[in-house]
C-alpha cells in the first residue's frame, strides 16, 4: 500500500477575477439603520481585521488604527454627538439631540477609523496615510460583504469635535477619519448606478510639437 498526494487544483486567473468583480460590484453601503443583529463574530471580526492588515502600507508605518465601541459604552458616544452639535448650535431642539444621540446606537458594530499624520517616517505625506488607511477600509467593507454583511461608512462635524477626541484619546497628530458600521441587512435601497470608467479616467495627451 502506498501513499498517493492529491493536488488541489488552484482557481485560474479568470476565475479569481470573476469573484473579486462579483464581490466588488455587490458591495454597496447600507446605512446603520438599516443593520441589525446577528452581528459579525469573534471569528468573522478577526478576518475583516485581517483584509485590513493586506493594505499596502508604505514604510510599514501602520498609520491607522480601529476603535471598537462596545454597546456598553454607545452612550457616551451618544453624549459625545450631543455635545458636538450643542457646540455647534446651543439652540438645538430636544428632538435634534435626541436624534443625535440616537446615531451611537444604531448598528451592531461600530467602530471609529484613526489615522496618525505623523507616526514612523514624518516625510510620509499625510495623503500617502490617508490612502493606505482608505485601501484598509475597502478590503474590511469586502470582507464583511463576503461572509454576508452589510456595512457603512459615515462621517459628520462631530469627527472633528473637542469632546470625540477627549473620548477616544486622540494625539495631536490623530485625525478620526470616519466611523464604520457593521451588521446584518434588514432591507435594501436599490443599488445605484455605478460610474462608468469614462467619467473618471483620462490619458494625458501627446507633448505638443
Amino acid at each position: 500500500m502506498h501513499n498517493e498526494t492529491t493536488l488541489t487544483a488552484l482557481p485560474t486567473t479568470e476565475v479569481i477575477a470573476d469573484t473579486a468583480a462579483a464581490l466588488m460590484y455587490s458591495r454597496r453601503t447600507i446605512l446603520p439603520k438599516r443593520l441589525a443583529l446577528p452581528a459579525p463574530d469573534e471569528g468573522d471580526m478577526a478576518q475583516i481585521f485581517a483584509a485590513a492588515a493586506a493594505a499596502p502600507d508604505h514604510g510599514q508605518l501602520l498609520p491607522w488604527r480601529f476603535v471598537l465601541i462596545p454597546v456598553a459604552e454607545r452612550h457616551r458616544l451618544g453624549q459625545v454627538f450631543v455635545d458636538a452639535l450643542l457646540e455647534r448650535d446651543s439652540t438645538a431642539s430636544d428632538l435634534e439631540l435626541n436624534r443625535a444621540r440616537e446615531k451611537a446606537d444604531r448598528a451592531p458594530v461600530l467602530m471609529l477609523a484613526v489615522v496618525d499624520a505623523v507616526c514612523g517616517d514624518p516625510a510620509i505625506d499625510l495623503n500617502e496615510r490617508l490612502i493606505s488607511a482608505g485601501c484598509a477600509i475597502q478590503n474590511m467593507l469586502l470582507m464583511a460583504t463576503a461572509l454576508g454583511f452589510g456595512s457603512a461608512l459615515t462621517s459628520g462635524k462631530a469627527l472633528k469635535s473637542a469632546a470625540l477626541r477627549s473620548l477616544f484619546n486622540l494625539s495631536k497628530s490623530e485625525h478620526a477619519v470616519c466611523f464604520i458600521s457593521l451588521g446584518s441587512v434588514v432591507s435594501n435601497k436599490r443599488m445605484s448606478t455605478r460610474p462608468d470608467a469614462k467619467a473618471f479616467v483620462t490619458t494625458l495627451p501627446q507633448e505638443p510639437k
